[in-house]
């Protein structure tokens, strides 16, 4: 596809940009990072200032106002230097502390604009969620300034969160791969966790994003790609995801500290049988690549590690869910005495504390099945439309 055949694509925050007014009145603050930008790559918050819009405060989430942050970390910076408007970090920040942090700032309004990837384990959306608990809770008003799902919007993969599981990687009971732009999450969030979370619904707009449509992954809206975290580099990093963030609840790498996060997973006692192990599945839409690297930081930091790296041959077929979840039932197999799960506290099985991949996966029954030496694939279910669990009401897209 040509360039000039590509279709272009408006998002919320380039509408907004055009007319301030969809903000709403008053004064507002902007939930944003490195990836809220106009055509051009303009950073939307001095655009938006010079435009005359009422913009007051900057929030950042996670990784950061710029991005820089690794996991688990944001940025210490009180002013944005390009703007000279204030800075406040909402990583971790939740219930009164968050209330509290709304009302001092002053704002009438909160607009959002961060660049989801698709995944419930995303934080980004949960920052949106708390944000919009507290909004409700305050009397602030939200406004959702969307853009597309990188993944395309035609599918949603695995099972929804269960309650007793939830977390900052999951709040609400969304399918891993959850199909929906923020836009539409904010709208189904709004009809059910939020009310549930702040005793009311939160008084929410959104800012449709021009010419998308579901069929569309991020090569087809004809918009930059910008890593929206350091560790989801590319598109392709972006679409394995969903699936192989599971790794991050394992004793493997799963390729922090190299230029392929997500995309490459391995441990000091893998050899040559996994990758034939994995060929085997015959899974759609993939191909596995035995190799050897060493990651920077992170697990098994310095060490050379053996692995395979997925390669997408199809992404119309491809499953990350179903494909990591074979993976993991391979490695239990094939590594019964070295392969082991996470504790939320980052250490080994057996500490007492939660296994990080319940969280991920939104239930123990992944683990449980894993270990059991059960087929977990039936855990994960048919691929299916998003509207089979949002309702065709949350939908703002064809």
């Amino acid at each position: 596809m040509s360039t000039d055949d590509r279709v272009t694509v408006t998002t919320g925050i380039a509408r907004l940009h055009a007319a301030p007014g969809l903000a709403g009145p008053g004064r507002f603050g902007l939930v944003t990072n490195h990836t809220g930008v106009l055509p051009g790559l303009r950073p939307a918050a001095p655009a938006l200032l010079a435009a005359g819009a009422p913009l007051v405060a900057l929030f950042g989430p996670e990784h950061g106002l710029h991005g820089t942050g690794q996991a688990g970390e944001s940025e210490p910076a009180r002013t944005d230097p390009d703007t000279g408007l204030p800075v406040h970090d909402t990583y971790r920040r939740d219930g009164e502390r968050l209330d509290k942090l709304l009302i001092d700032s002053g704002v009438d309004a909160l607009v959002h604009d961060l660049q989801d990837i698709g995944a419930r384990c995303y934080t980004y959306v949960w920052t949106m969620f708390d944000l919009m608990v507290s909004a409700a809770r305050t009397g602030i008003r939200f406004v959702v300034a969307d853009r597309p799902n990188p993944l395309g919007g035609l599918v949603s993969e695995g099972p929804p969160l269960e309650p007793a599981w939830a977390s900052f990687v999951g709040r609400a009971a969304i399918p891993l791969r959850h199909g929906l732009t923020c836009g539409e999450l904010a709208r189904w969030l709004n009809a059910s966790a939020v009310p549930l979370a702040a005793g009311r619904a939160a008084d929410l707009t959104v800012i449709e994003a021009l010419g998308w449509r579901r069929a569309m992954d991020t090569a087809a809206t004809g918009l930059p790609w910008i890593a929206p975290s350091p560790n989801i580099p590319t598109p392709t990093t972006a679409a394995v995801y969903p699936g192989t963030c599971l790794f991050e609840g394992t004793n493997l790498s799963e390729g922090r500290g190299t230029t392929q996060p997500f995309e490459i997973v391995g441990a000091p006692y893998l050899d040559a049988r996994f990758a034939p192990a994995l060929a085997e599945l015959a899974l759609p839409g993939v191909h596995f690549r035995d190799l050897r690297f060493v990651p920077a930081f992170h697990k098994h930091a310095g060490r050379q590690l053996r692995g395979v790296q997925l390669h997408i041959t199809d992404r119309a077929v491809f499953a990350p869910v179903r494909t990591a979840v074979a993976m993991l039932a391979t490695l239990r197999r094939l590594y019964p005495d070295d392969f082991a799960w996470h504790t939320t506290d980052g250490g080994a099985e057996g500490t007492g504390h939660r296994h990080f991949v319940d969280l991920l996966w939104g239930s123990d029954r992944l683990r449980r099945t894993v270990d059991a030496g059960d087929d977990p694939l039936p855990l994960c279910g048919p691929p299916s439309p998003p509207c089979r669990w949002a309702g065709d009401d949350a939908l703002l897209y064809p």
